[in-house]
């Protein structure tokens, strides 16, 4: 429900992120008008937020619109945006594995999809990349219930467990797998590995780097895996990977793609699931550094604040193909009410 001074809006954690999330009916159809309102509503541009409701960092400035969907295989679509902080910029270039796992619960809330008596699963159409996935949470007495005991390093306490399981996630951005048709690229003297299994991702061994090659690797790699001039998009993300120190899989350190540069304070879901899949691969950057977990335990991606937990199947070939992925991920209904957007100053510029 829009009024003539406030939006509709539920502000929902979702795994490690934080965005506000909108029924689609409840937002102008044009995306230009919506996308001027998304930025007014956010607080952008500015490195504070200060006028919205934007958390000044990248993982706290997202926004999900959600839609009742067409398709026949799908109970909802979800879009994803990603909303510039610095600057007036709304990008629909990737999809977030974070968010998605409060989409189901927001469905429910706002009586899209009716919930079970015990558990209710949700089958989600990501519209950014055409990707499906099955979100799967408690409703005890048909109601959500977000409490519980499954803890996520980066987030305070424990909430309860939502299983992801995806489907169609290979190539969702670039169109393949290997963008770029190999395993690995030389770019500015650094071997990396080019990836697009949900996220596109540049994996690179563990290096300092200053943000100014950081960055011109990013630009460089985006028009490698066909993406164009990636200066103004969320993706690729740059990811160093490095040994395990701490039981896991492999470790890593992201960056967001934004300047100025930003580090990832953990690691988004199909980014951790991009690099796992770039490591399971013979000869691609990570490989000789991947421990493999016991059969039927999922791969722990060591990150900045802990680990998540990711499982991938992938079948050997040329090319090689993803047979599944999927998360545990916890979510939360933060806040439920109506937000007012700061007024369009007179003469105000289109959205970038």
């Amino acid at each position: 429900m829009t009024t003539a001074s406030g939006v509709r809006c539920l502000l929902m954690r979702g795994g490690t992120s934080k965005g506000a999330f909108f029924l689609a009916s409840d937002l102008p159809a044009d995306p230009a008008e919506r996308d001027d309102l998304l930025l007014r509503i956010m607080g952008s541009p500015d490195p504070a937020q200060i006028d919205g409701l934007g958390g000044a960092q990248p993982v706290t400035s997202k926004v999900a619109v959600v839609s009742p969907s067409a398709e026949p295989d799908c109970d909802v679509d979800y879009l994803f945006l990603q909303v510039g902080i610095d600057a007036a910029t709304v990008s629909d270039r990737q999809t977030c594995g974070n968010l998605l796992a409060a989409v189901g619960q927001f469905a429910v809330e706002r009586g899209l999809v009716a919930a079970g008596d015990e558990r209710t699963s949700v089958r989600i159409r990501m519209v950014n990349t055409g990707a499906r996935a099955e979100s799967t949470f408690p409703t005890p007495g048909g109601r959500v219930d977000y409490a519980g005991d499954a803890a996520l390093a980066g987030v305070p306490g424990t909430a309860a467990p939502v299983a992801l399981a995806f489907a169609d996630t290979e190539g969702s951005v670039c169109g393949s797998l290997l963008p770029t048709g190999r395993l690995v690229d030389e770019i500015d003297g650094l071997r990396v590995t080019c990836i697009d299994n949900g996220m596109p991702v540049v994996v690179l061994p563990e290096a300092d780097l200053p943000d100014e090659r950081i960055l011109a690797l990013r630009l460089e790699a985006g028009k490698l895996m066909g993406m164009g001039d990636v200066t103004a998009a969320a993706v690729p993300k740059i990811t160093f990977v490095s040994a395990p120190q701490a039981g896991g899989a492999i470790r890593t350190r992201t960056f967001n793609a934004f300047q100025p540069l930003r580090r990832h304070p953990s690691i988004g879901v199909f980014g951790a699931i991009s690099v796992v899949t770039a490591a399971l691969l013979d000869g691609a950057v990570g490989h000789d550094l991947l421990v493999r977990p016991a059969p039927g335990r999922p791969f722990a991606v060591e990150h900045p604040s802990g680990s998540l937990e990711v499982e991938v199947d992938v079948e050997p070939g040329d090319p090689p193909r993803v047979r599944r992925s999927a998360v545990i991920r916890t979510a939360r209904a933060l806040f439920d009410g109506t937000t007012f957007p700061r007024p369009r100053p007179s003469g105000a510029d289109d959205v970038a």
